[in-house]
């Protein structure tokens, strides 16, 4: 892997990490957040979508790379743009 894909799969853990974290705000879970999450997940799992893969980052059992795509969709279209963004100036 090159430098490169380690830094997008750095930006892709912290993303996906970050989102976790909305889940549980102020003590107490958030279920609009949560609902976003299971919306999300059903989508990409569902389709068999892995945008892990357009970043050249492949998981030896394509279930991760799946979910991790579910919780990325469950943010919502601007920020996969902001994301998509930041990982553009990377490659």
């Amino acid at each position: 892997m090159s430098i490169g894909g380690l830094i997008v799969a750095a930006i892709l853990a912290e993303a996906i990490w970050e989102t976790g974290k909305l889940v549980w705000q102020q003590g107490k879970l958030q279920i609009d957040r949560v609902g976003a999450l299971v919306v999300g997940l059903l989508i990409a799992i569902g389709g068999g979508l892995d945008m892990c893969e357009l970043f050249g980052l492949t998981f030896a059992y394509p279930i991760i790379g799946q979910i991790a795509t579910g919780i990325l969709f469950s943010r919502g279209a601007n920020f996969l743009h902001d994301l998509f963004k930041r990982v553009e100036v990377i490659k």
